[in-house]
């Protein structure tokens, strides 16, 4: 059974699948044996220490390691709706759309923190700082000792005039450290332009979900979900959901939507 319906996913869908879950084996594997895949391919803020162009790409195949219910429902989703819209589209036009997807929530995701990044760093230099040589301290790891921060070698940088933090600079100082560690990962921006992009085709199409007993058209349902990302991305800043990013997604996959209908509206779906 389980091989009739896998084989009944077009060709692209199922390869993003087997990506995505033999990445988030992979990376178990490796965690365990105290390497991190997820440290290399998760995507950092663009003037993050941490920051290669590549994760641009790759943050969209890795998964939370804590939470398997991210990859699960992730994959659940764009087998629900990547396949639907595959095979409508053909792999290659369904191929670009997806990846776009998850660059446009890459790009949505970094609009906020870069310019935070960039705000902590002035106010850093404002106080005498050497911005390049607190980076190379932090890409090395000598400012953080597990996930805390390495208050002793603080200590010492202060007292030797190496580092200088003021009591206003304080905050900012460790501010400036969880954004350089701060990371995207997961497939939720591209799987955010599936949603976007099959409630725009198909609203009037019924959606059941098990815990509702009647079914509920796509436009509402979709349309719901990403409202309360919107009003997430806004007020729920600090739950460690990548919000904005999902909506980057959902954006990118709503303009792909209107420039194709527009250009070929007697042959697009």
């Amino acid at each position: 059974m389980f091989r009739q319906i896998f084989s009944n996913i077009p060709d692209v869908t199922k390869n993003l699948l087997l990506i995505n879950i033999l990445l988030f084996i992979v990376s178990l594997f490796l965690a365990q044996s105290g390497s991190g895949l997820e440290n290399i391919l998760e995507a950092h803020y663009i003037n993050s220490t941490f920051f290669q162009p590549y994760q641009a790409v790759t943050h969209m195949f890795m998964h939370s390691l804590t939470d398997p219910f991210h990859i699960i429902f992730n994959m659940f989703l764009l087998v629900s709706f990547g396949s639907h819209l595959e095979r409508i589209w053909g792999s290659k036009r369904y191929f670009i759309y997806y990846i776009s997807c998850g660059l446009g929530a890459f790009i949505l995701y970094n609009v906020i923190g870069v310019w935070e990044i960039w705000e902590l760093q002035t106010e850093l230099k404002a106080a005498g700082n050497d911005i390049q040589y607190i980076n190379r301290l932090i890409h090395d790891g000598k400012l953080v000792s597990g996930s805390q921060l390495n208050l002793k070698v603080i200590n010492e940088l202060i007292n030797a005039g190496e580092l200088k933090l003021p009591n206003e600079v304080h905050d900012s100082f460790r501010k400036y450290i969880a954004y350089n560690y701060s990371s995207l990962v997961g497939a939720s921006g591209a799987v955010f332009g599936l949603l976007a992009g099959f409630a725009m085709l198909f609203p009037n199409t019924e959606l059941n979900l098990m815990f509702i007993p009647v079914p509920i058209k796509a436009k509402y349902l979709i349309g719901a979900y990403l409202a309360f990302e919107v009003y997430s991305s806004i007020y729920n800043s600090n739950d460690q959901i990548a919000h904005l990013a999902h909506v980057g997604g959902a954006i990118v996959g709503i303009i792909f939507i209107l420039f194709w209908r527009r250009k070929d509206r007697a042959n697009f779906y």
